[in-house]
């Protein structure tokens, strides 16, 4: 298991003093964290500067909750409203296909399962809400992937390894980043057998008002259903899928 890091921890530790809504002074910070008046002061310089806190201008040298926790909890916010508003319209894709349908978010080089409406079909793919993949290895993942800055790509993968989960999984950066080019033209990611050698999915992004996008959905298929004919078929229904929550969260999409 990896060590936690004790700045970290001592940091949050100060930011969950402020779950209260109360406004705290150094002392008082000190006082409940236990924490030396030094490492206070230190890790309160850092969440000042970083907005995390702000000085309480209602109580001199105190200080409370800032500006960047708050957009964390939009964020986080807007996370719960996609799951919300994502599971009718999941459930209605599923119906018209008959095949497991995901919602997924990108969390750092991983996906996050947000929805998941599940096959009627007999033989179907075993997955559940919370689970993380490898982005690189899905095609929710590579949708999501295919949004982010070239640069911002080399960032997230600096001194990572792509890991394969099978042998058809991509493990290089050049690969991956000549797969996301065709997909960000493309609007759509299929993956055959890349993080499950029984499955072969096809993705499609989803956008808030924004024009941001925020998740990607997809329809899983045992590869004993997968055909170029139904592989064409499910790309049509993902997209109309993904473009249906899209217009719920607001996208405007052009000429319409």
């Amino acid at each position: 298991m990896t060590r936690a890091v004790p700045a970290v921890t001592r940091a949050l530790d100060i930011l969950e003093l402020f779950l209260t809504g109360e406004a705290l002074s150094a002392p008082d910070i000190c006082g409940r964290s236990g924490l030396p008046r030094t490492t206070v002061h230190e890790l309160l310089h850092t969440l000042l500067d970083r907005d995390f806190l702000a000085t309480a201008p209602e109580r001199p040298n105190h200080y409370r909750l800032g500006v960047r926790v708050f957009q964390l909890g939009g964020v986080f916010a807007g996370q719960l409203d996609l799951a919300r508003d994502g599971q009718p319209i999941a459930a209605a894709v599923a119906a018209r296909c008959a095949e497991t349908v995901h919602l997924a978010v990108l969390d750092g080089v991983e996906v996050v399962y947000v929805v998941r409406i599940e096959s009627t079909q007999p033989v179907r793919m075993v997955s559940s809400v919370g689970r993380r993949l490898p982005a690189h290895c899905t095609a929710v993942g590579k949708v999501l992937l295919a949004e982010l800055a070239p640069a911002e790509l080399d960032l997230r993968y600096r001194r990572r390894k792509l890991t394969a989960m099978t042998p058809r999984s991509i493990t290089t950066l050049a690969a991956l980043k000549k797969e996301t080019a065709r997909i960000r033209e493309a609007e759509l990611a299929t993956e055959f057998c890349e993080s499950n050698e029984a499955v072969a999915c096809v993705a499609a992004p989803v956008r808030d008002h924004q024009g941001e996008t925020v998740a990607a959905m997809s329809i899983s298929v045992p590869i004993t259903r997968w055909n170029a004919a139904r592989s064409t078929e499910l790309a049509a229904i993902v997209r109309d899928g993904a473009r249906q929550l899209s217009g719920r969260l607001g996208f405007a999409i052009k000429g319409t």
